[in-house]
């Protein structure tokens, strides 16, 4: 359109020259001709900036707060719609609530006073007392310092059980800090001359038993758990990469022993020589001179990989790191005490709760759904961000972690995919599943659901409280 106008303009003006004067006709007419000969290019108009192709993608926006307001479930019509879909055949014991996040109000309650094992839904209990206890931004150092010989290398374990045996990555939970990037470090800082240097390990920063006593021995023979030391490869899994099968029986000399083997080969060609075993032995208090140290990923970050991936060996481990940061032993006792403090603070009711260990496999465990739906309740409505962080670890139906194989799209439960956020837990006569949900009208609910006594039919249970958890999602119950 442009061009045709601009050809209809020029012979127009054409038209006008004509009628002049011919002296200026003359003139004018040979430019007027070469001009239709050879038009000027006509520039292009500048591109608005909504018609560019991206050049990365664009962030979230900012989800809006819930509507106060929204209309609350008939408890009535959600107790009848409850019921319908908690059923299930076989043994068992089925309790469970139901609460309104904002105002406190129980519309679902059946036996939710009921004491049972919680099976892993005690780390929610854990991951409150680590939160209030640890700075969320806290990072834990491994660090490697000179001993009290010149040719003493101490690898002191601060806590971190999620190192890899290879260079540190930034951008990752498992293996933010690595022990080939520590080793780098460490041979960089020495002499060859003083070797050959004997490795020494100081893991003396927790206390007491590495074994709960509550513990069965199937299970740490299972590889669900093993002895608790304050330094390990993803959690002492034996196939780092892997996360079950067995664990090391001592995480912490294993990974010493990756280290050592680390050094060796990042010192071969400066020619440092290394001994050939590592030896345990405290390194000198306060006046010891670090050579070098990788850190691992944030408290917060390791609150939400021990929800999504359910990890025991993690668990236990934050425990005595937050009971060391309230002044408690970093022992066994120490974090059940700590945890029992912190929950308390939160206000969750204590009567007749138990708290045998962090990660929720002792059968001395004893905790409610009312407390766990009070503890979550608590989380919800906190003005503390690092507590309100714990929500965000919990696994999304069919999406992520352990619930990203359940709600299946085709199944009972596909109502809750990618609805319902909650934390699993099961053992082999338990089942149980703690979190919170958005109804349709907007309004948010935190449930607990527990069925215990189960004899074979732990899969049956389950399906109904996925079920159950579902129902809330898409009800208005009104």
């Amino acid at each position: 359109m442009l061009r045709s106008a601009r050809v209809i303009t020029v012979g127009l003006l054409v038209a006008v020259f004509a009628s002049l004067a011919v002296p200026l006709g003359f003139a004018v007419v040979p430019v007027v001709v070469r001009s239709l000969e050879q038009p000027e290019p006509i520039p292009e108009p500048p591109a608005d900036e909504r018609q560019l192709p991206p050049v990365g993608l664009t962030p979230p926006a900012q989800v809006a707060a819930l509507d106060p307001a929204a209309p609350l479930p008939n408890p009535a019509l959600l107790t009848s719609a409850l019921h319908a879909e908690l059923r299930f055949e076989g043994s068992g014991v089925l309790s469970g609530v139901v609460v309104d996040a904002a105002s406190g109000d129980v519309l679902f309650d059946d036996g939710s006073g009921n004491q049972q094992l919680p099976a892993s839904n005690q780390k929610l209990l854990t991951a409150a007392a680590v939160m209030s206890k640890l700075d969320p931004g806290r990072r834990f150092e491994t660090t490697v310092v000179a001993g009290e010989l010149a040719n003493e290398l101490v690898l002191v374990a601060g806590g971190d059980v999620l190192l890899s045996s290879g260079e540190s990555d930034s951008g990752a939970v498992v293996g933010h800090a690595g022990l080939q990037s520590l080793a780098e470090e460490t041979v960089d800082a020495l002499d060859p001359a003083d070797g050959p240097f004997n490795i020494l390990l100081d893991d003396t920063l927790f206390i007491g038993p590495t074994l709960n006593a509550g513990w069965l021995a199937g299970d740490v023979n299972a590889g669900e758990i093993a002895p608790i030391y304050p330094l390990a490869i993803n959690s002492s899994w034996r196939d780092e990469a892997a996360s079950r099968g067995p664990r090391s029986p001592d995480a912490a000399l294993h990974a010493a022993a990756v280290f050592r083997e680390a050094v060796v080969v990042a010192g071969s060609e400066l020619g440092v020589e290394v001994g050939a075993e590592v030896i345990r032995s405290p390194a000198l208090d306060g006046d010891a001179i670090q050579l070098a140290g990788v850190e691992s990923a944030t408290v917060e970050q390791q609150v939400e990989h021990m929800l999504l991936t359910s990890d025991n060996y993690l668990a236990e481990t934050l425990a005595r790191l937050a009971a060391r940061a309230s002044g408690q032993p970093a022992s066994f006792g120490g974090a059940t005490e700590t945890i029992e403090s912190a929950v308390g603070q939160l206000e969750v009711p204590g009567e007749g709760l138990v708290v045998s260990d962090a990660a929720g496999l002792s059968p001395r465990n004893e905790v409610s759904p009312a407390q766990l739906a009070a503890l979550v309740r608590a989380l919800a409505v906190s003005e503390e961000p690092g507590l309100v962080s714990i929500l965000n670890g919990l696994p999304i139906a069919g999406l992520s972690g352990t619930l990203q194989d359940r709600y299946e799209l085709q199944g009972p439960a596909a109502s809750g995919a990618g609805l319902v956020r909650a934390k699993t837990g099961t053992l082999n006569a338990v089942t149980a599943l703690t979190g919170y949900v958005v109804t349709t009208d907007g309004r948010l609910l935190v449930f607990s659901f527990m069925a215990g006594g189960l004899d074979g039919n732990t899969v049956a249970a389950r399906t109904a409280i996925d079920r159950a958890a579902a129902a809330l999602a898409r009800c208005g119950c009104r």
